[in-house]
């Protein structure tokens, strides 16, 4: 009966028994398997051991990070505020989107909210 896995090479097994995988659970955990990670990342040489071992510990920290963190909701305001520093965008720039250059300061004020077609236009940008 064959069970699909390679078997492993001594010295996989010593990266898993210096620290072994686990599920993380909390900010210690998270801090501990990055600094594993980039310990490995120091490394001259990386072999196929250490970039699967490597891969095993990102997808750890990818799991608890996307359980855990949440992302800050935006007012449609502040996404384009956000969209405006992060792009390097003008209020000029989104001219092609709305009809008028009040309508995109109303939107940054809070008075006004992007309807469902605005917004997808605005991705469109990007």
């Amino acid at each position: 009966m064959t069970t699909g896995l390679t078997i492993n090479s001594p010295y996989y097994l010593k990266l898993i028994t210096e620290f072994a995988p686990r599920p993380i659970t909390n900010e210690d955990e998270l801090n501990a398997t990055q600094q594993r990670i980039n310990k490995l990342l120091d490394k001259k040489d990386i072999n196929q051991d250490d970039q699967d071992y490597l891969r095993v510990l990102g997808l750890l920290v990818y799991d608890y990070e996307e359980k855990s963190e949440q992302f800050p909701q935006l007012t449609d305001g502040e996404l384009l505020q956000s969209l405006m520093e992060d792009y390097n965008l003008t209020i000029q720039d989104f001219l092609g989107i709305f009809d008028q250059e009040q309508i995109i300061l109303d939107i940054l004020s809070g008075k006004r909210n992007l309807t469902s077609q605005e917004a997808f236009k605005v991705r469109s940008l990007l």
